[in-house]
């Protein structure tokens, strides 16, 4: 899929071997070590990048108060959203390399570094609440990306490969929930993200 031109760039390689069977089918009990760290991190508790909280609060208050959003903080930001991006894409069996802690791997998160200066005061304030409709629509299509997550664990038992359709769309929902974490939460951008997959 071609995205549009957003301020955040997310994609995965499509997989060009065929999936493994075998950790596949235990995938959910492999994945317990890297649960362990992103336990440790807050990462369930949190909003799907780790960004509530600790790093969210005060990122509000730099740019009410101050205008700034210093590039160390989000340089954490952002790779606490590219670690748990890989982790969400090996449980959703996107792909069989097991999460890095700090290599790309074939998740591929781009979010910009904004110029704070150009960044409004007060929105930082009501973008969860404007992201509601957002809200709204990603829950019905996280509910379908689980649904379509465990038909293509069976496909991907009995081919080896992840339906390309399929794995299109479990990509466009994570797409989709990125562009409104780095609005709603990681606030490095005004623009209000579009509701769509691509």
């Amino acid at each position: 899929m071609t995205e549009t031109a957003y301020p955040v760039k997310f994609s995965i390689d499509y997989p060009d071997k065929p999936l493994n069977r075998v950790t596949t089918f235990f995938r959910i009990f492999m994945a317990i070590p890297i649960f362990i760290i992103w336990g440790l991190m807050g990462g369930p508790s949190q909003n799907n990048n780790g960004t509530l909280g600790l790093l969210f609060f005060p990122t509000i208050l730099m740019l009410l108060f101050k205008k700034k959003y210093p590039k160390w903080w989000f340089d954490w930001n952002l790779e606490l959203t590219r670690f748990f991006t890989r982790i969400l894409a090996y449980l959703a069996l996107l792909r069989d390399e097991y999460p890095s802690t700090d290599e790309e791997q074939a998740i591929h998160v781009d979010i910009y570094y904004p110029d704070a200066s150009k960044l409004s005061r007060g929105l930082p304030l009501v973008k969860w609440f404007l992201a509601i409709p957002h809200y709204i629509v990603l829950y019905f299509l996280f509910i379908a990306a689980m649904i379509v997550t465990i038909v293509a664990w069976f496909a991907i038992l009995f081919t080896g490969v992840y339906p390309r359709g399929m794995f299109d769309f479990v990509v466009g929902v994570y797409r989709w929930s990125m562009r409104v974490n780095a609005y709603a939460f990681i606030l490095t951008t005004d623009e209000y993200p579009p509701f769509s997959l691509d």
